[in-house]
């Protein structure tokens, strides 16, 4: 087989490590995994440091690699404001597409539904790849249109997940993360497992996309020739509603659920770092810091969604991607990682 060499920006996040993981077992790979703060090789993996707002140490770190075929781009700096995001998530695709054009074959862009304008309120669904675009600013768009028109020597794919979930620490955006800390938490304290978003988000439709799954697209889109420069929505492939699925994730933990109690986590949860660090003590959990499990801010923006949130997936299945994942299962299946681990007893 034809050798391959991907070169994953954003390495240790929820989607960045699965990815990884997902390459590691492909014979036909090998694998640089780039992040600020790098990581540690491992016999498939390489990793560097880079900061990628620095074009100067973006081009010295990675225009030396012409080795790289694919670069999977999942990186992301947080701001403030929707409009805030734009400039350095922009600057920093700029920064690895300098580097890389002379030798890439394909760039494969993580976006999400922000794209479809999921993030400003209710929005037309199922979302589809060829839906208008939204009035700006919108970072996922601007990224994308980059590509668009840097691209002649190399092919684009742009990957359009939901809310992603995994097994990541330390990681802004990850909800199986925040359910299972606010319910491991919750029954510390004796209480019943409640649903803390807006009344009107428990009964609404919503997908998720699992992280395993969403690398195996993401993988698929960037090698099959007849995906080059489209965008695709990946999702597990069914609906479900927090009235349906809160229960089970109750079970999973062996609690009570009561009725949906609106509660702003970023707030409720602030002074909770002294039971966590007691938690940690009691149950010789990984030692684990507060906020490296904390990503309450994701948690309440998820949870406000008193709308549909859902989009067509059917135009990866006509292009050849079918598989698929059951939304339960995933979520127990990652709260079984997290105890596996020592995150949550």
């Amino acid at each position: 087989m034809e050798q391959k060499v991907a070169l994953v920006i954003g390495a240790n996040g929820v989607i960045g490590s699965n990815l990884i993981d997902h390459l590691s077992t492909l014979e036909d790979w090998r694998i640089i995994g780039v992040s600020r703060r790098g990581g540690e090789d491992t016999s498939n993996v390489r990793y560097l440091a880079v900061d990628l707002l620095d074009p100067v140490d973006t081009k010295a770190k990675l225009g030396s690699l012409t080795e790289v075929t694919h670069v999977f781009y999942a990186a992301y700096q947080d701001r403030p404001t929707w409009a805030e995001l734009v400039a350095p998530n922009v600057e920093m695709l700029a920064n690895v597409v300098d580097a890389v054009d002379p030798f890439v074959q394909h760039i494969s862009l993580m976006q999400g539904y922000k794209v479809y304008g999921a993030h400003l309120g209710p929005f037309k669904t199922p979302a589809r790849e060829d839906d208008p675009g939204h009035m700006p600013p919108e970072f996922n768009v601007s990224q994308q249109q980059l590509l668009e028109q840097r691209a002649g020597k190399w092919t684009w794919s742009a990957i359009r997940p939901s809310v992603v979930c995994g097994f990541a620490l330390g990681n802004p955006m990850n909800l199986a993360m925040v359910i299972a800390i606010y319910a491991a938490m919750s029954k510390e304290l004796g209480l019943p497992l409640r649903f803390p978003g807006k009344p009107g988000a428990y009964g609404t439709l919503l997908e998720m996309t699992d992280a395993g799954l969403l690398a195996k697209a993401t993988v698929w889109a960037a090698t099959t020739e007849k995906c080059a420069n489209q965008a695709f929505n990946i999702n597990n492939g069914d609906l479900f509603r927090w009235t349906g699925m809160w229960p089970k994730i109750a079970a999973f933990f062996d609690m009570d659920v009561a009725p949906p109690l609106q509660m702003q986590l970023d707030v409720v949860m602030a002074d909770k770092e002294p039971l966590w660090n007691e938690m940690v003590r009691r149950y010789d959990l990984a030692s684990h810091a507060y906020k490296e499990v904390s990503s309450w801010r994701f948690g309440d923006f998820v949870f406000s969604w008193d709308y549909d949130f859902f989009a067509d997936g059917s135009k990866a299945r006509r292009f050849g991607f079918h598989e698929f994942i059951d939304t339960e299962r995933m979520f127990l299946d990652i709260f079984t990682d997290f105890r596996r681990h020592k995150v949550i007893p």
